[in-house]
């Protein structure tokens, strides 16, 4: 449940994003009537329309996933506070000024959030939210976990300038692909690559010895 909660606005904005993109007038026209009062001049051109009505479903989505887990008497972690404000202002921006920009610095917004809450939380306050998180589950050195904390610092830095990148030399449906697709596979990636990291210094399991085996063990020759 909380895994289709996690990609659910990313998915409406996907889903939205390629129908509207894919029949511009009906876009344009549908923007216009329900979200032309949100729009600086009220009118939503082809163009634009795709992207701001994708921006409005994903706006919906983050303030629906808050609202669930709210209703539950489920915690809302950081980085949804963190999506959800972003999504906001900028999503907001977006529809306001016709101008995908604002949208399209989201996911580079969270990705250095992110990357920033687990350096700070490491370098101020000496907790490795890495470790928070696994370490009931898993032994490993201290060493190891400082590597995966720093790792992922690196990794969601680079995410950002690479998301800014493709957002500004690319289409605005190339990076809608890439937000979708290739931000998700490259996470899906880098996760791998540290369960192989984290693999190599996991303790060896110790074999079961049966107890008539270790009654034998115990005696002497």
């Amino acid at each position: 449940m909380k895994l289709l909660l996690d990609f659910l606005p990313l998915l409406l904005f996907f889903g939205t994003f390629k129908y509207a993109d894919a029949h511009k007038d009906w876009a344009a026209q549908f923007a216009t009537e329900h979200f032309g009062f949100l729009v600086s001049g009220g009118q939503v051109g082809q163009d634009e329309a795709a992207v701001l009505l994708a921006t409005v479903v994903v706006m919906l989505a983050t303030l629906t996933q808050a609202l669930i887990l709210k209703l539950r008497g489920k915690k809302i972690d950081l980085m949804l506070w963190i999506s959800l404000g972003l999504v906001v202002t900028l999503g907001g921006a977006t529809i306001w000024f016709h101008n995908a920009t604002f949208i399209k610095w989201k996911p580079t917004g969270l990705y250095w959030a992110m990357a920033t809450v687990f350096w700070a939380s490491q370098a101020f306050w000496g907790k490795n939210l890495i470790k928070a998180m696994l370490g009931a589950e898993l032994e490993l050195p201290d060493f190891v976990w400082k590597n995966l904390n720093r790792a992922w610092v690196l990794f969601f830095a680079a995410l950002g300038v690479l998301n800014i990148y493709v957002a500004y030399h690319y289409s605005t449906s190339a990076w809608a692909n890439f937000k979708a697709f290739g931000t998700t596979g490259l996470i899906l990636v880098f996760t791998l690559a540290q369960g192989i990291y984290m693999s190599r210094y996991l303790p060896e399991a110790k074999p079961d010895v049966a107890p008539e085996d270790a009654t034998k063990e115990g005696e002497k020759p």
